[in-house]
C-alpha cells in the first residue's frame, strides 16, 4: 500500500533532553487573549494550525496530502494564502506608519521647546494615526477571517500512515489472544445484561431518552471495578499522574483540541449564558492543562491519566449502534494523555498504545491492533491506532481505544510551548491522546466473552479483588 512521505518534513532531529532535578521543573505562563468573534472565540496566541512555513513554502504539497484524507480543501488553501499574503501586506506598511507618527511626535516635542511652529506637524501626526487606526482594523479583519478558516483544516498525515478512504483500507498491526469458543450460540450483551438484572436500557430512556442505560447491582459494581483498575495500573505501573479535572469546558478548551468550530453538532452545550460544553472527553482537559503556557523541556514526557464521564451527540452517527452500550451519548472513559518534545513524541505513542493494549490484556481480552488509514483518522490527528476488541454476540472485531499522535497540532491551537534545557527560543511541544480503556465497551466485552450457557458471566481474575472476591455474576 502506498505510503505519505510529507510527514517526515515535519520530525525534527533527535536531540535528548534530561529530565531536570527535583524541584526544578519552572513553567512560564503567556497571556491567552479570548475574543468574542462568530460562534467562538478566537485566540489571538494563535497563528496557524498547521505549519505556516509549509503551507507557505510547500502549498501543493500541503494540498496533496490532506486530500488523501478524504476532502478537497484546494479552495481553502487558496484563499488561506490570499488572506496570509494581505495579512503580511500590512504588517510593513503598519510598522511604517507607526514609525512615522513616533517620529513626528519626537519633532512636535522639539518643535514646542525651541518656539518653533508644529500645527503641520501636529496635523502630520493626527494623519499617520488615521492611517494606523485603518490599517490595523483592516489586519484584524485579515487575520479573524484566516484564523477561521484554519480552525477548520484537519491535521497532516504522518508518512507512515497508510492511504485510504475508509475503515476497509486501515492496517492490522498485530492480535492477541483467540477468540473464545462457545459450545452454544453466544448472545450480545443488549441480551445478557438484561437477562442477568445490571443493565436496564428501557428505564434510561425513561429518564434520559435514547442512547442512555442503567448500570445496577453487580453491574455498576464492575464498571467501577474496571475504572479503579485501569486508573491504578496506569499510575502505579505505566507512570501517569491522575488528574480529577472539571466535566465541562469553555469554547476556547474546546478549541484548543479540535472539537470547535467544526464538530459544534457533535457536543452537548450548556442552556443560558454560560460558555460551557459537556467534555466529550478527558482529552479536551488534559490537553488544555498547559494551555497558553512555555514548559521547561526536561520535564518530558509528561504524562497524565483520567477518568471522567463523557458526553457526545453522536450527532454523525447515523443511526449506527442503537442497540447496547456501543454508541451511548452519555459513556465513562480513562483518558491517557502525553505531552513530548517533537523527537520523542514517535516513541511516546508507541508506549501509550500499548499501555492502553496492557489494560486488555490483563483482562483477558482478544484485541487487535489497526493503523488507521490517512481516510479513516480523526481530524486533529497525524497517526492513529484502534485497538478493537472481539465480541462474540456480534462475531466481529470493535474499537475500544483509539491512540493518536496530534503532533504540534493542538499545541499551535492552544499555544503549548517548552524552551530546550529550559532556555531558547520556544518551540510547539507535540500532544498525544487515547483511550486507556473505554470503560462500557470494556463491560460488555467481559460480557460477551465470559458468559457462559447457564446465563452467568465469569469475571475476570484482575477484577476479583475490586469486586469484593466474587468471581461469576450470576442470573436473577
Amino acid at each position: 500500500m502506498g505510503r505519505s512521505s510529507f510527514g517526515k518534513t515535519l520530525v525534527p532531529g533527535s536531540i535528548r533532553v534530561p529530565r531536570p532535578p527535583a524541584g526544578t521543573s519552572k513553567v512560564e505562563t503567556v497571556p491567552v487573549l479570548a475574543i468574542q468573534r462568530g460562534s467562538y472565540q478566537r485566540i489571538k496566541i494563535l497563528t496557524l494550525m498547521l505549519d505556516p512555513i509549509l503551507l507557505r513554502q510547500q502549498p501543493d504539497e500541503v494540498r496533496k496530502h490532506l486530500a488523501t484524507r478524504g476532502d478537497d480543501l484546494s479552495e481553502d488553501l487558496v484563499l488561506l494564502a490570499k488572506l496570509d499574503t494581505e495579512r503580511r501586506s500590512i504588517l510593513p506598511v503598519l510598522e511604517s506608519a507607526r514609525r512615522a507618527r513616533k517620529d513626528v511626535g519626537e519633532q512636535v516635542a522639539k518643535a514646542k521647546q525651541s518656539g518653533e511652529p508644529a500645527e503641520d506637524l501636529i496635523q502630520a501626526g493626527k494623519e499617520h494615526g488615521a492611517a494606523i487606526k485603518e490599517h490595523e482594523a483592516r489586519l484584524e479583519v485579515v487575520e479573524a477571517q484566516r484564523d477561521e478558516l484554519a480552525l477548520t483544516l484537519p491535521n497532516l498525515p504522518h508518512s507512515s500512515v497508510p492511504l485510504g478512504t475508509s475503515e476497509g483500507d486501515n492496517v492490522e498491526i498485530r492480535r492477541h489472544g483467540d477468540p473464545p469458543s462457545f459450545d452454544f450460540t453466544p448472545k450480545a450483551h443488549w441480551d445478557i445484561g438484561p437477562d442477568l438484572g445490571i443493565i436496564d436500557f428501557e428505564r434510561a430512556t425513561k429518564l434520559a431518552g435514547a442512547r442512555f442505560s442503567v448500570l445496577s447491582g453487580a453491574g455498576a459494581r464492575l464498571s467501577r471495578a474496571l475504572i479503579n483498575f485501569m486508573l491504578d495500573l496506569h499510575t502505579t505501573e505505566h507512570g501517569y499522574k491522575e488528574v480529577e479535572p472539571p466535566f465541562l469546558a469553555t469554547k476556547a478548551a474546546l478549541t484548543g483540541t479540535g472539537n470547535l468550530p467544526k464538530f459544534e453538532a457533535d457536543l452537548f452545550r450548556i442552556s443560558g449564558d454560560w460558555d460551557l460544553y459537556l467534555i466529550p472527553t478527558a482529552e479536551v482537559p488534559l490537553c488544555n492543562l498547559h494551555r497558553g503556557e512555555i514548559l521547561d523541556g526536561r520535564m518530558f514526557p509528561i504524562r497524565y491519566v483520567a477518568y471522567t464521564p463523557c458526553f457526545r451527540s453522536e450527532a454523525g452517527s447515523h443511526g449506527k449502534d442503537v442497540r447496547g452500550l456501543i454508541r451511548q451519548h452519555q459513556f465513562d472513559k480513562v483518558e491517557l494523555v502525553a505531552y513530548a518534545i517533537p523527537e520523542e513524541s514517535w516513541d511516546v505513542h508507541e508506549a501509550l498504545t500499548l499501555h492502553a493494549e496492557e489494560i486488555l490484556k490483563r483482562l483477558g481480552l482478544p484485541y487487535r491492533t489497526m493503523l488507521l488509514c490517512t481516510g479513516d483518522m480523526g481530524f486533529a490527528s497525524a497517526k492513529t491506532y484502534d485497538l478493537e476488541v472481539w465480541l462474540p454476540g456480534q462475531n466481529g472485531y470493535r474499537e475500544i481505544s483509539s491512540c493518536s499522535n496530534t503532533e504540534a497540532f493542538q499545541a499551535r491551537r492552544a499555544g503549548i510551548r517548552f524552551r530546550r534545557e529550559g532556555k531558547g527560543k520556544p518551540e510547539y511541544v507535540h500532544t498525544l491522546n487515547g483511550s486507556g480503556v473505554a470503560v462500557g465497551r470494556a463491560l460488555l466485552a467481559i460480557l460477551e466473552n465470559g458468559q457462559q450457557r447457564d446465563g452467568s458471566v465469569v469475571i475476570p481474575p484482575v477484577l476479583r479483588s475490586y469486586m469484593g472476591g466474587q468471581e461469576v455474576i450470576e442470573p436473577g
